[in-house]
């Protein structure tokens, strides 16, 4: 017998046997990774950076000011007659519930609150309209060449509405919540689309995924 030919009739049988072995390590590195592993979803991104701003006493207040602290940041505005006021309620809420569930982390997250509109919304005002929901929400303001600022390095869109008669508008602008971590690094976005404690869990349960 040709001796290759025995080595030429296995081939087959070694060639289905590594590929029997071959597709569940395939499978293995397919699989989807651990959440707790992935990075946060605006990792890397160039979300948020440097402001000055005035806080409700008129002290200035600067983004490295937090520095070694996770910050929820909003932006919104104190005249805002419905999402503002929800976003807030909820984001208070959430803060809330996290102080329940996780005091340690609770103590080393920061709510901020940062106005579009300045123009009315005075030291005075935005530390009326934060207390209105937690007295742990900073609320910041500035002239409007330092909020334009802080809002075009968070990527925040506003514009301001028609004027009505007796000199009332509103603020067309982005209402999103963000989550930085101690560094300043943008994280992920925080939900308030739900209410009640089942919104306030979830809200404090995205803080703790990329917080911890």
């Amino acid at each position: 017998m040709n001796p290759h030919a025995k080595t030429s009739a296995a081939s087959p049988v070694l060639a289905g046997l590594l590929a029997s072995l071959a597709a569940p390590l395939a499978l293995v590195a397919c699989a989807p990774e651990d959440p707790a592993a992935l990075d946060p979803p605006l990792a890397g991104s160039s979300i948020g950076g440097p402001f000055e701003l005035v806080n409700s006493a008129g002290e200035t207040v600067r983004w490295d000011d937090f520095a070694g602290q996770y910050r929820v940041v909003y932006f919104g505005f104190a005249y805002c007659p419905d999402i503002c006021p929800t976003d807030m309620q909820r984001i208070a809420q959430g803060i809330e519930a996290l102080e329940e569930s996780d005091p340690d982390l609770a103590a080393k997250v920061q709510p901020i609150f940062i106005t579009v509109d300045p123009a009315r919304d005075t030291p005075q005002v935005v530390g009326e309209f934060t207390s209105a929901f937690s007295d742990s929400i900073i609320g910041l303001t500035g002239t409007p060449e330092q909020v334009d600022a802080a809002r075009e390095a968070f990527k925040v869109y506003a514009r301001k509405g028609e004027t009505t008669p007796d000199g009332g508008y509103l603020v067309d602008h982005s209402a999103i919540t963000y989550l930085f971590g101690p560094e300043g690094e943008p994280l992920a976005t925080l939900p308030t689309d739900q209410p009640g404690a089942e919104g306030a869990e979830r809200f404090a349960a995205e803080i703790r995924k990329w917080a911890s």
